[in-house]
């Protein structure tokens, strides 16, 4: 008969460390078996998994001041399958994780129950993992929550054609959405770019607005995020010789202005 035994730490190494203090066993002498390696998650703030080991021994090898700890443990054959877990883990569910202290490695990290908190701190380790010295203030209303960002390497953080804001946006609204009842809308901004983009992109409507009447023809902007093209629709949604349409799936879908003149299926 042996016994079948799992530790979990942050990484493998640290996973078998701890498997050869309790087992009072060197580590040379420890068999085991790899079953997770473990991920840090977002910047180390969620989503986080511990890797994990498994060790089979003869319960004769055990030290005898182990086997108390253990007496819980079910034992099964070298071959067999474990039908629990190890008592000793403490087993913490996400949510309950993301609300305390990370005290791995003597780092503290603590996580507001607030998911607004939380999207400011996840934006903000983000950003200090990114540039230095750039400052956060937050806006909420009933639409929306904004995030503002300023100081640091603007450009860094906004990336070409916004694709790195495009990115830190999408983790910060999947943080907080995850755990309000009520999807909100959610923005980031780096030093006044949305609304640069925002007038760029109402211009850039207007002028292919005006082009697709003169052609007759439809004409597509390609692709867009949601935030982009909800700028072109509000933007000529009074306009009375064109009409805008979403075309294709995911999150770069295509916006196309399409002329009134002409009768054009809706997708």
């Amino acid at each position: 008969m042996t016994v079948s035994l799992e530790f979990k730490a942050k990484n493998v190494e640290k996973a078998v460390e701890k498997a050869s203090e309790e087992l009072n066993l060197p580590k040379k002498e420890l068999k085991y078996e790899v079953l997770s390696y473990g991920s840090s998650g977002i910047f180390g703030l969620s989503g986080g998994k511990k890797a994990k080991i498994r060790i089979q021994l003869p319960e004769d090898a055990l030290p005898l001041e182990s086997k108390p700890e253990i007496s819980e443990l079910a034992s099964i054959p070298s071959d067999g399958v474990e039908d629990s877990e190890p008592s000793d883990e403490l087993n913490l569910g996400a949510d309950y994780a993301a609300g305390k202290e990370n005290l791995e490695d003597g780092q503290v990290y603590s996580f507001p129950e607030d998911p607004v908190d939380m999207g400011r701190n996840v934006l903000q380790r983000i950003v200090d993992s990114i540039t230095t010295d750039a400052q956060i203030s937050v806006e909420e209303d009933s639409e929306r929550i904004f995030f503002n960002v300023n100081g640091g390497n603007a450009g860094v953080l906004i990336g070409k054609r916004g694709q790195t804001l495009d990115a830190i946006q999408s983790i910060i609204e999947k943080v907080i959405n995850k755990r309000r009842k009520n999807r909100t809308r959610v923005l980031v901004d780096i030093e006044g770019y949305l609304e640069t983009r925002k007038e760029n992109l109402e211009k850039l409507a207007m002028r292919l607005a005006e082009k697709s009447k003169r052609i007759s023809k439809p004409i597509s902007l390609g692709q867009m995020n949601a935030y982009d093209r909800r700028i072109v629709h509000l933007a000529l949604e009074d306009n009375p010789d064109v009409q805008t349409r979403s075309r294709g799936e995911g999150p770069l879908r295509k916006l196309v202005i399409f002329p009134k003149n002409r009768n054009h299926s809706r997708r």
